[in-house]
């Protein structure tokens, strides 16, 4: 007997795992990260007039408050700087920048950045929530389109 499951992300978790999920992701393309700590008010200063921004939330999301209370992660790449952080609202949010890149470029960029540290997110979820409930991985894809399937036994 076997059955499909389809998980829809719900990304709810504190900030050391969001941590780990957005360093994981970006990894995977090409980013290197320059910065994973509490915000510095000379990085902000420091960035160049005549950059273009786009912010970019990732919906279904709440990072929960911790003791620090503005948490980010800077990443760059060609000239690109994500900045993962925490919305007023707790949400995920993805500030890009670039000069060079246009809004729509960045814009796109960041969504697949949001689009990678969610499926991260979301297998390591997974993965965990299997190993907690006993379930053993018997097989594991990654199609070309980035889809993941997983083979599982109930034991």
């Amino acid at each position: 007997m076997s059955s499909v499951v389809v998980i829809t992300p719900l990304v709810i978790a504190g900030w050391p795992v969001i941590s780990a999920a957005v360093t994981a992701a970006v990894a995977s393309m090409g980013f290197s990260v320059v910065r994973a700590a509490a915000a510095q008010p000379a990085v902000a200063a420091a960035k160049g007039e005549g950059r273009n921004k786009v912010d970019i939330e990732l919906d279904e999301s709440e990072i929960l408050a911790s003791s620090v209370s503005n948490e980010q992660i800077v990443v760059e790449r060609d000239g690109i700087c994500a900045t993962f952080s925490r919305d007023e609202r707790g949400a995920l949010k993805l500030c890009m920048e670039g000069e060079s890149h246009s809004k729509a470029d960045l814009k796109r960029i960041g969504e697949d950045l949001v689009n990678r540290v969610t499926q991260q997110f979301v297998y390591h979820r997974v993965v965990s929530e299997l190993k907690q409930r006993n379930m053993t991985i018997v097989d594991e894809q990654v199609a070309a389109d980035r889809t993941v399937k997983i083979r599982v036994r109930n034991l």
